[in-house]
């Protein structure tokens, strides 16, 4: 993307993060806790977690939703001295509803 188009560049990298977030497996508590030396895992891979493979509708409603938050962070700015930031918000919702839109009309 452009350097110019900062708002579409903020609205993907945070919405890529949220579903990034959504695909993530839960920890179980024994894991939380750590091995001993000894006993941690070598090797390729070792690292990797398992990830849950969204579908199509739960990307758009995680899409959606990441839009609807930022219209709705505008909204709540109301002061003069915000108006950057609402315009900002307002643009990153538009990216995302236009994302939104193109993947409807496919």
């Amino acid at each position: 993307m452009r350097a110019r188009d900062k708002a579409a560049v903020s609205a993907l990298r945070a919405t890529l993060a949220t579903l990034d977030n959504a695909e993530a497996v839960p920890v179980d508590e024994a894991a939380l806790r750590g091995l001993a030396l000894e006993q941690s895992p070598l090797g390729v891979g070792t690292t990797e977690a398992a990830r849950h493979e969204l579908a199509e509708s739960r990307v758009v409603a995680i899409v959606r939703a990441e839009a609807t938050e930022r219209l709705e962070a505008a909204a709540q700015l109301t002061a003069p001295a915000h108006a950057d930031r609402v315009a900002r918000l307002r643009a990153e919702a538009a990216v995302l509803l236009r994302l939104l839109d193109a993947h409807a009309a496919s």
